[in-house]
This record gives structure tokens, C-alpha cells and sequence, in this order.
């Protein structure tokens, strides 16, 4: 039970890293040969990935990710997992917002600091989005908004 704990602990400090874009301890969740497939969007390492959300997920994004119903399976010092996702992303310089889920297939490896994600990846079920003007006396508030709708 114990790596079972250390496992939702690790993806929970990925999500929770993300959405609150401390660059740093996200880059720490990983291997640096970790490697990513968001549907799609491929990335080849830890380097790739990270400088991608930085990127594209920083300032002026508003983002929420959460994770349950995890199916863990430890083989020694490695592991295999299958998250069940739900996220938003607030883009209000477009005035646009997402709503999705999908399911994360995600690989760890056990280091000398702890279990480190060595893939991770996910596959839509479906994606949702809104203009924010559809959505009359919307108000959006809080740390990392720029203005306030």
C-alpha cells in the first residue's frame, strides 16, 4: 500500500504543480528521459515537456486538472497506471473555456528520491467548448486571472 500511496501522491503534485505552474516541482515529478503523448502531442523528454507547459499553460490560463478512480499495478520498481481525467482550461484573452476528460495511461520507475514518472499520456473520451460571452453574468476571480469578467 505504501507505493500504492507514494504513486497517487506523484500524480497528484503533477496536477497539482501544473494548475499552479510551479515550473520547478512539475520538472521534478519526471525522469529526464520521461517521455509524453497527450493525445497526440507527442513530447520525447522531460525537457520537451516541461518547456511546452511553461509555455502554453502559463500566465493568463486558468487551469484545473483532477484525477480519480486510479488502477495501480506495481512490479517492483516499476509501475503501470490508469487515471480516469477531468480538466478546464480558461483562456479569457479569447474568451473561451474547455472541459474534457480522458483517460491517463502513465508509467513510474522507482528512484533513489522516490517514484518518477517515466510516461505519461492520455486519450480524450471528449472535449467541450464555450464562448465565454454564451455564459450571461459569468464572473471569473481569483489568483492568475488578469481581469475580472
Amino acid at each position: 500500500m505504501t507505493d500504492y500511496h507514494d504513486i497517487c501522491q506523484l500524480k497528484y503534485r503533477y496536477l497539482r504543480t501544473l494548475d499552479t505552474k510551479d515550473w520547478d516541482a512539475f520538472e521534478a515529478c519526471f525522469q529526464p528521459d520521461a517521455t509524453g503523448d497527450y493525445d497526440g502531442l507527442v513530447f520525447e523528454d522531460r525537457a520537451a515537456l516541461v518547456s511546452y507547459m511553461r509555455e502554453n499553460l502559463g500566465e493568463g490560463l486558468i487551469t484545473l486538472h483532477q484525477v480519480h478512480h486510479p488502477e495501480i499495478t506495481v512490479d517492483g520498481d516499476e509501475a503501470t497506471a490508469h487515471w480516469y481525467l477531468e480538466d478546464r482550461v480558461i483562456v479569457e484573452a479569447f474568451r473561451l473555456m474547455l472541459e474534457g476528460a480522458a483517460f491517463y495511461n502513465d508509467r513510474y520507475v522507482r528512484t533513489p528520491d522516490g517514484w518518477r514518472v517515466a510516461h505519461t499520456g492520455y486519450r480524450r473520451t471528449f472535449e467541450l467548448s464555450y464562448d465565454l460571452a454564451d455564459l450571461p453574468g459569468l464572473k471569473i476571480n481569483g489568483p492568475g486571472v488578469r481581469t475580472h469578467s
